[in-house]
């Protein structure tokens, strides 16, 4: 299991949010087990993992919409929750804002009332309040629809509203909760980069919750794999993907290869040995043990006529099982000495079904997983 410590980031990035050893228990069942991370000022870190992992129960316990029965969460370095510390501070006065799954949007209600409605709970004069909300409205592109009934909208622009909503007030953090789940796949792609342009450009901290591993890897500056209430790995999209630390995070984040194995030497010159097949390794977690798994991304393998091979650390011959298009990429079965291998090239590179070739990967794509 790895450390819930967080990834390496850079000394000046002071921290906006704390949380430590968080516990949340219903009854004998334990949702959240002893999670620990920190989220620096201007960062987006996102929550990632299958559903029942943890990650929306830790996300409403930092909002004040859990009650947690351990740990402590400190945002500017005040507690807003500490076990300890008997410290509970109410939702209402934690200064986050929330945008739901569910949009949360009052049909009755005209998109600037939608908007307009937080800040006037918190008793903004009228001239503050449309200012707030023409600026809102604006970053989100939907000003144009201001006087518009919100039950006349598109699932889209919902979630637009609701956004523009959660920013009116200028929270300083902000918590999505799978907001982009009930759109369609295209709008879908399209608000990922909106949110993260929106982001960016306010500055603010944010916390999001997926199980959507393409979405949490295209939008974050940190990722927190969770599996059983508990942190699995910690690190930026480019260290959860090529340097998956168990075989959980291989096989949940991207696609991958897991193979059974032993090993043999060390540092540059490690090897993996499985079903008599000896690959040139890397293990950026260190070794532990004498037997292993390793994990080979689908995308890191390349597929060469014989005779053609590319250079590279590891090169088998191999025969093409099957092949299907996928409109981005085709993906391969490949028989090789150790079984079968998935491979997923450009829908450029096409070898028949029978051909006889040659796989091709260097030590640093053949990771070994630290359980």
């Amino acid at each position: 299991m790895a450390s819930a410590a967080t990834s390496a980031r850079s000394p000046a990035a002071a921290d906006k949010i704390v949380v430590g050893n968080l516990e949340v228990r219903y009854g004998l069942v334990t949702a959240v087990d002893g999670v620990s991370f920190t989220i620096g000022r201007g960062e987006h870190l996102t929550l990632l993992g299958p559903s029942g992992c943890g990650k929306t129960t830790t996300l409403r316990a930092i909002a004040g919409l859990e009650s947690p029965t351990g740990g402590a969460i400190l945002i500017d370095g005040t507690p807003i929750y500490s076990a300890d510390g008997r410290v509970n501070v109410p939702a209402e006065r934690r200064g986050v804002s929330m945008v739901f799954q569910s949009y949360a949007i009052w049909p009755h209600m005209t998109v600037f009332e939608n908007v307009a409605y937080g800040l006037r709970v918190r008793k903004r004069s009228r001239e503050d309040i449309e200012k707030a909300v023409d600026r809102a409205l604006s970053l989100v592109h939907m000003t144009q629809y201001a006087r518009r009934p919100s039950g006349d909208l598109s699932g889209g622009q919902q979630q637009r509203v609701a956004l523009a909503r959660a920013i009116a007030f200028d929270p300083e953090v902000v918590l999505f909760d799978e907001p982009l789940s009930n759109l369609d796949a295209k709008l879908r792609v399209e608000m990922r980069v909106e949110l993260r342009e929106l982001q960016r450009h306010l500055g603010i901290t944010s916390i999001y919750v997926t199980h959507d591993q393409e979405e949490a890897l295209a939008i974050s500056d940190r990722v927190v794999v969770m599996r059983n209430g508990r942190i699995e790995q910690l690190g930026t999209p480019d260290e959860i993907y090529n340097k998956p630390r168990t075989r959980f995070v291989a096989d949940f984040v991207g696609a991958a290869n897991l193979l059974e194995g032993e090993i043999s030497g060390g540092g540059d010159s490690l090897t993996f040995t499985t079903q008599g097949l000896s690959l040139r390794a890397y293990a950026p977690y260190g070794v532990t043990a004498k037997t292993a798994t390793a994990a080979i991304r689908t995308a890191y393998v390349e597929v060469a006529p014989v005779g053609a091979a590319p250079p590279h650390a590891n090169i088998v011959k191999g025969r093409v099982r099957q092949k299907m298009f996928h409109g981005d990429f085709m993906q391969y079965v490949i028989d090789w000495p150790a079984g079968t291998l998935i491979v997923r090239r450009p829908p450029t590179e096409v070898f028949d079904e029978g051909a006889e070739i040659l796989v091709c990967f260097d030590a640093v794509h053949c990771i070994i997983l630290s359980d």
